[in-house]
């Protein structure tokens, strides 16, 4: 006997979309279509069941600044918006480029996270030389670099530290991309007071010139590279172009999607700010242009959070950085019901394609012998997104007051429904290809 049947949702996949049950045992998916007995049942007629949703960035805080965020309060904000496994980044306080480093975070999660979780190994001067056994320790997906938009330790910007950084190892490196030098002399040369100089302290330039001198060393190196948040209207034809000839992947992030200025920065002052920044109209019809021609391949929150407390500090003083983990899919859901987005390209970019870039062993499909990580949501039905609705414990959204789409009916952990600290570590193998 089953332990779980879902009977009769619309089951959707980055290729299909069908009426079908689907069974579960001991975790797994174990049948799809017409289902057997189960131990437990559940009704979901007029619901649409999709995999839970893989989130490849976000900020945890932990260790560090935990008043903001920490792992337990992150991954329980994460499985409250259907995403069930997150890739957490490195620019924690340690910053995370060591074993030691990641060990302590894996520790810290385990019995404690509500969803899957894994940690990026951060590239450093200090340890480009290492990278090629840090990228294959346990619990992390790989590299992350930051080119741009980090200081200290994290800060890679150096020639010469790049191409060691491109030199160790053969993963997939993930990389912040904006030119640390041009913001710098941008920020003195401007003297910034508001939020809406922010998109002119870190402009197009700056993004545009990390961008292509790392496509340049990912190809010399014949290293694949990941870019994170694209945000420019002329990245995406550079990237699409480099495409045809190496093999590097981009992100697109739902906020560079929904807002822009200045109609932001005048409604959200300081809260639109982010790294890098909210940019004008002609830029986000630009990604939206790039989405549709399949320029990019995954979604990503780059869940950033700050108290309100912070973000009120005047411009530049200011942290950059917004909650997003937990309304992604909901943005994404929106996206959908105004036309503009099909279902199908939502879990293609924010489930399938994530697990296959990072070789995210048993998830993000609906296949038989799959983890069961589901969400059952329906996607027609609508609310207004208030702040008593946050769980990140940063306590606010930049989409309060928005009407926002699908309403979450059960996210399953493993086939179990509403366990917390339920997460596991996850498995990374070879990344696999997708279409």
């Amino acid at each position: 006997m089953l332990d779980l049947a879902i009977r009769g949702a619309r089951i959707v996949t980055g290729h299909r979309a069908e009426v079908a049950d689907l069974g579960v045992k001991d975790g797994k998916i174990v049948a799809l279509g017409d289902v057997g007995p189960a131990a437990e049942t559940i009704d979901a007629q007029n619901l649409t069941l999709i995999p839970g949703l893989i989130d490849t960035q976000v900020h945890f805080r932990e260790p560090g600044p935990t008043h903001k965020e920490d792992i337990e309060s992150g991954t329980r904000a994460a499985l409250s918006g259907g995403v069930t496994s997150i890739l957490e980044m490195p620019n924690t306080n340690p910053v995370t480029t060591t074993p030691e480093a990641l060990a302590d975070k894996l520790a810290r999660a385990a019995g404690r996270a509500h969803c899957h979780y894994g940690f990026f190994v951060g590239a450093s001067p200090a340890n480009a030389d290492h990278l090629a056994e840090y990228e294959l320790l346990p619990g992390t997906p790989g590299i992350k670099m930051f080119v741009g938009s980090s200081t200290g330790d994290l800060l890679v910007d150096d020639e010469a530290d790049l191409r060691r950084v491109f030199a160790s190892g053969h993963r997939r490196i993930a990389i912040h991309s904006e030119d640390e030098s041009r913001n710098r002399r941008m920020k003195t040369e401007m003297q910034p007071t508001r939020p809406h100089q922010h998109p002119e302290v870190r402009d197009e330039e700056s993004a545009v010139i990390a961008t292509q001198r790392l496509l340049k060393l990912s190809a010399e190196a014949n290293r694949p590279i990941h870019i994170l948040h694209i945000s420019t209207a002329s990245e995406p034809g550079i990237i699409a172009e480099a495409k045809r000839d190496q093999d590097v992947t981009c992100e697109v992030t739902p906020q560079h999607l929904w807002f822009a200025g200045p109609d932001a920065y005048d409604r959200l002052g300081t809260l639109a700010q982010m790294n890098p920044p909210i940019r004008s109209v002609d830029h986000r019809e630009a990604l939206w242009r790039a989405l549709e021609a399949g320029v990019f391949d995954v979604f990503g929150s780059d869940h950033a959070p700050h108290l309100l407390s912070e973000k009120s500090e005047p411009y530049p003083a200011s942290p950059s950085g917004m909650p997003g983990v937990e309304t992604m899919l909901h943005v994404l859901l929106t996206f959908v019901a105004e036309g503009r987005l099909d279902l199908q390209t939502v879990v293609k970019m924010a489930c399938e394609r994530p697990a296959a870039l990072y070789g995210i062993k048993g998830k993000g499909r609906i296949e038989i012998g799959y983890d069961a990580d589901l969400v059952l949501v329906d996607p027609s039905s609508s609310f207004t997104m208030t702040r008593d609705r946050v769980v990140s414990k940063c306590g606010w959204s930049p989409y309060e007051g928005e009407t926002l789409y699908g309403r979450i009916e059960k996210v399953f952990l493993n086939g179990a429904a509403g366990t917390s600290h339920a997460g596991r570590q996850l498995e990374f193998g070879p990344a696999e290809r997708y279409d």
